[in-house]
């Protein structure tokens, strides 16, 4: 039984470091080499928040960065240890996961107790896959630990940088707790036991974030140690290791929907972390072709994403990947926002193409969605394409759609999340 935390008066706490200067001189700081988001622009936000310059989107911004920070402060800790289930290997230190999407297709009886086989039912989730903690606590540690780093290097408050800290030892450097760095067992479908790669969007989907995080930590931040950071080197060189040639990451790297591009997008970014330049430029320029090319046609629709039943969400799922892909394309000199595909497809016709709906709602998607339809999960991917790919249509609808819940994160945290539930 994990030990919860309680903590008190944290929105007292939350309004008074949005509302008032934070402490500190008018430099912008230590600059993190963050490989997703972009470090410069981080330090600049830092210093308008601690002069008192901030915007007020800014200040609004990080109101509710801290009060999502201040809630992980009440979980504690998070590791692949806890599930009361042993994946196939022996070794509770292997992450396990079942598919969310696949049912049993008979009764329960005693010569089938699983009802097998199994069947999928597209975009229905299997209460069943929730049993397994393992992909719940995995979602919430890789959502804390970037708002607890990013807390801390906006507030300078310690409180947020230890808590990061003791969640980064115990997911990955903790002998006691650590997950192998590997998704051998992810989405696992009962009855079977054939090898599958769709398992690793588990990761993928928001490892991201995760190793921009560990840029802000490099960044001086307390607790954060030389032994820490060369733990966590080493697990990531056998994780992108793994993440690049084992089986099932083959299966997904051939993959040509989203799956194929988040797995793109989480390699580059830990290759880029690492100071393999080369690497991540290479797969951010192979993108072009391998992804864009195959992913988006002339008038911006993402067929492959359109063909599932609730399009409008992976429609913005994948282009929340395409644009992470693009902002890593920043740091190596690759303009993804500037490409177009021979057969005229681009980002950004990809995302002008969510505008319509993203400003009116369902009524403006011409295509059947068994929903939630959420107008919102498309903020991140429009703010890019305003800022980033100079695009006005995006710019102009930003202003008509609705925020999100908890708030329009971007001026603090500008660049490209999934900002609804995970997909598969």
């Amino acid at each position: 039984m994990r030990k919860q935390l309680r903590v008190l008066g944290a929105a007292v706490v939350t309004a008074s470091l949005a509302l008032t200067p934070l402490s500190g001189t008018a430099e912008a700081g230590p600059v993190p080499h963050t490989v997703v988001l972009d470090g410069g622009q981080l330090a600049k936000v830092r210093s308008s928040l601690r002069t008192g310059t901030a915007t007020p989107a800014q200040r609004d911004a990080l109101r509710g960065l801290v009060s999502k920070a201040d809630g992980f402060l009440g979980e504690a800790p998070w590791a692949v240890t806890h599930k009361n289930r042993t994946p196939p290997s022996g070794d509770k230190h292997d992450y396990l996961s079942q598919a969310p999407y696949w049912w049993a297709s008979k009764p329960s009886t005693p010569d089938n107790p699983l009802g097998c086989p199994y069947v999928q039912r597209d975009g229905e989730r299997n209460p069943e896959a929730d049993a397994i903690s393992d992909h719940t606590e995995r979602g919430r540690v890789f959502e804390a630990i970037p708002s607890l780093a990013l807390a801390w290097y906006y507030t300078g408050e310690r409180k947020y940088a230890e808590h990061a800290v003791a969640a980064v030892r115990a997911w990955f450097l903790d002998p006691a707790t650590r997950m192998n760095p590997n998704l051998t067992y992810a989405q696992l479908i009962p009855c079977r036991t054939d090898v599958r790669g769709t398992g690793i969007i588990d990761s993928t989907q928001s490892f991201t974030s995760v190793v921009d995080a560990f840029a802000v930590l490099d960044a001086g931040a307390p607790g954060w140690t030389g032994r820490d950071r060369a733990g966590l080197t080493r697990w990531l060189g056998r994780y992108l290791d793994w993440m690049r040639t084992s089986p099932q990451a083959v299966q997904e790297l051939a993959a040509t929907n989203n799956h194929g591009t988040f797995l793109d997008m989480q390699n580059a970014a830990i290759a880029l972390y690492l100071g393999e330049r080369r690497l991540a430029k290479s797969i951010v320029v192979t993108a072009r072709t391998e992804r864009i090319d195959r992913q988006i046609d002339a008038g911006g629709r993402q067929p492959l994403e359109l063909s599932r039943t609730k399009p409008w969400h992976y429609s913005n799922f994948n282009l929340t990947a395409l644009g992470r892909l693009a902002e890593i394309g920043r740091h190596v000199g690759v303009d993804l926002w500037s490409y177009q595909a021979p057969g005229g497809g681009s980002l950004r016709k990809a995302v002008d193409y969510l505008v319509p709906a993203a400003i009116h709602g369902k009524n403006a998607w011409p295509h059947e969605d068994i929903g939630p339809f959420d107008q919102w999960i498309a903020v991140d991917i429009l703010h890019a394409a305003a800022e980033q790919g100079h695009d006005p249509l995006a710019a102009e609808a930003l202003k008509q759609v609705p925020a999100p819940p908890g708030g329009d994160l971007w001026p603090v945290r500008p660049a490209c999340v999934s900002l609804n539930l995970p997909a598969k």
